[in-house]
């Protein structure tokens, strides 16, 4: 029973989700020939303020003024 987990910072609709959902059981079905039934994904939503690379959240680097 394949797993994918996906982790994403909050902000696309329910119909973006849907879709991806639907284009990575198909990649999981296509490529290890894996039953679709068994093929579960779970998406994981963060606000951008609980999402930080290099100690800068995401919240932070989409309120700063642009380097010019």
């Amino acid at each position: 029973m394949p797993l994918i987990e996906v982790t994403l910072t909050q902000g696309r609709t329910p119909e973006q989700i849907r879709s991806m959902i639907s284009a990575l059981t198909h990649a999981v079905a296509d490529s290890i020939d894996a039953p679709i039934p068994s093929i579960r994904v779970v998406v994981r939503e963060v606000p951008t303020t609980h999402f930080a690379a290099g100690d800068v959240t995401l919240a932070e680097r989409h309120a700063a003024p642009p380097k010019e």
